[in-house]
């Protein structure tokens, strides 16, 4: 999955790793950040723990930073969760007027034939939807900023 933002890959991938913007884009699931490093700017090995509501149940997750090449990638890797595994990889481009960024979310289920089932019919739209409007929500942060600020690219 891919979006277009009218702004340089820097800001993009530093917005992408404030935890009280992570916050804010992901409003529609309630998350809020249980454990992180001081700060809110997350980088390599730093792990972060979220609590959001996903299929009506108070789910938690914690990933760490496992490799980070500012300001094209970053990964994220489930510690704990709700996945028998979980790899976010970010990656950001430079192109004329901005940057495409582009998600690559790959995780297993927990559970068995059920658990692939469930993977299948729902689970797979339902993360695309999320990052789709978490995207939506990062782009419409940064293009507001950079139009504010008037430093278009």
């Amino acid at each position: 999955m891919s979006t277009f933002i009218a702004a340089p890959p820097a800001a993009c991938y530093a917005l992408a790793l404030n935890t009280q913007a992570h916050a804010e884009s992901a409003k529609q699931t309630g998350e809020r950040v249980l454990a992180a490093p001081p700060g809110g700017q997350l980088q390599l090995g730093d792990v972060v723990t979220w609590e959001g509501r996903h299929f009506g149940l108070r789910q938690h997750l914690t990933v760490r930073i496992t490799a980070a090449t500012p300001p094209t990638h970053f990964r994220d890797e489930q510690v704990r969760g709700a996945f028998r595994w979980l790899r976010h990889d970010h990656y950001f481009e430079a192109v004329a007027g901005g940057t495409h960024m582009r998600d690559v979310f790959d995780f297993q289920s927990p559970v068995g034939f059920v658990g692939r089932w469930f993977e299948q019919l729902f689970l797979t739209r339902y993360l695309t939807d999320f990052l789709r409007q978490r995207n939506a929500v990062l782009k419409q942060m940064l293009e507001a900023e950079i139009s504010v600020s008037g430093l278009e690219s």
